[in-house]
């Protein structure tokens, strides 16, 4: 990985919607070169995906809770179980495991607290947990996908 890489991804975290065209032109490439070099990002897992930013509120999900959980097994078949669980409940969109006094860390996404309790019970009914705790967010002061790249070791 090279500073141009390094241009690229910054370009690409800024507008997902960027032609290789418009990008090589940033960067200082033909069309060909700056392709390939996009298409071994991707490869190497470095570009997961490409995806649409969408805005929570205008899809009537603008609140965000952070659910904390502690559980007493931490068995495989338990973990399994927990996966399956969160896995089909769309309006958790990210889940951390911890270290310290929470065992995980979740976010979901909804358009009130009546669906947090919906979210909350089918989580509960699905899964054994010790302590479930919420918190609901009052305001985002900074939210980004972006990753920051400076810590990047170049060629």
């Amino acid at each position: 990985m090279d500073k141009l890489d390094t241009r690229i991804l910054e370009l690409l975290q800024s507008n997902g919607e960027l032609t290789a065209t418009e990008i090589a032109d940033r960067v200082g490439l033909s069309k060909a070169p700056c392709w390939r070099r996009i298409q071994k990002l991707q490869q190497q897992g470095v570009i997961r995906r490409t995806v649409a930013l969408l805005d929570a509120h205008a899809l009537n999900v603008g609140t965000t809770v952070f659910v904390t959980l502690k559980t007493a097994n931490h068995s495989e078949a338990w973990f399994a179980k927990f996966v399956r669980a969160v896995h089909d409940i769309p309006e958790v969109t990210e889940i951390h495991r911890m270290s310290g006094d929470v065992d995980y860390l979740i976010r979901i996404v909804v358009p009130d607290i009546d669906a947090y309790d919906a979210v909350y019970k089918r989580l509960i009914a699905a899964v054994d947990f010790l302590d479930v705790s919420a918190s609901f967010a009052l305001e985002t002061i900074k939210s980004t996908t972006a990753l920051p790249l400076h810590y990047l070791k170049l060629e």
